[in-house]
């Protein structure tokens, strides 16, 4: 990232990034799961009833999670065939509940209506503290774009619902592919009339980074707890490789009330700013 040509567009992976999935997810089943368990109308099977007593929804929702991350995966290179038939991850997300809750004998727990609205949860993920504000400094001085595998629907209910104030949308279902396809990162730029060079990719997870690096992106690692899938070897030599451009670590998040608005604080945009060493590899802060 360079002080001269600093980039006119920063796109955000989301789920992680800027929203916190796993607090709401597991709020939202223990919630659901309750009032199925606890409602004078249903009848939920013994069995059943017996299971959900039992079950760790944090760990049932990083399950639901996991699932996800091996649905894009399975997808980032479609074939042709595949391209007709492109899966949302609307779909996805309720399909996988389905199968989740039969693998945990599960099954009954909930009806067909309040299943489909409970898949529905990923469109009002609450955000991380520190998105919101950043955004809106942000905004002022940069392009501001999604760039997520979670489809169009998805992420404008998300904006909304969180206060995100993207400029454009952009979702992988644009280009009939997941993340890492270089034809996401390549169709984003494209699409916002911008060399791949001129765009940054702000995600809290280095496959993604990595994948954007590799299409000519610069790139802004955003530490969140428990979200990146590297081992602590493959995040040191990350980081010691140099690829990243900004590197925004836990600790560097202490001063400044979160990931974002490190990097807020590092491009010197909005006011109240307190804590951080500059940006990049010299430590410079600069005015995009």
């Amino acid at each position: 990232m360079s002080t001269i040509n600093p980039p006119k567009a920063l796109l955000f992976d989301v789920f992680g990034t800027l929203v916190d999935w796993r607090t709401t997810v597991s709020h939202t089943l223990a919630h659901q799961a309750a009032l199925a368990l606890n409602s004078p109308s249903a009848s939920v099977p013994t069995s059943v009833r017996l299971f959900a007593s039992t079950i760790s929804w944090p760990d049932f929702a990083q399950e639901w999670r996991d699932s996800y991350k091996a649905f894009t995966s399975s997808q980032s290179s479609p074939s042709k065939s595949q391209k007709h038939a492109f899966i949302t991850v609307d779909q996805h997300h309720h399909d996988s509940l389905v199968r989740l809750l039969a693998d945990h004998n599960l099954t009954g727990l909930w009806s067909a209506d309040q299943l489909y609205a409970i898949a529905q949860i990923w469109h009002f993920i609450d955000p991380w503290v520190d998105t919101s504000p950043a955004l809106h400094d942000l905004s002022k001085s940069f392009i501001l774009c999604t760039l997520s595998n979670g489809n169009v629907s998805l992420l404008r209910d998300l904006a909304a619902h969180a206060d995100l104030p993207f400029s454009r949308t952009l979702s992988s279902e644009h280009f009939g592919a997941y993340k890492p396809s270089p034809l996401v990162y390549n169709g984003a730029a494209e699409h916002l009339g911008l060399r791949n060079e001129q765009c940054a990719l702000v995600a809290a997870h280095l496959s993604d980074l990595k994948a954007a690096r590799d299409c000519g992106y610069q790139t802004i690692y955003v530490e969140r707890i428990d979200e990146e899938d590297w081992g602590a070897d493959e995040v040191m030599a990350a980081k010691r490789e140099g690829w990243v451009d900004m590197w925004i670590g836990l600790d560097d998040q202490k001063m400044s009330l979160g990931g974002l608005a490190e990097v807020r604080g590092r491009f010197a945009v909005g006011s109240g700013y307190v804590g951080g060493r500059g940006w990049g590899g010299n430590g410079d802060q600069i005015k995009a």
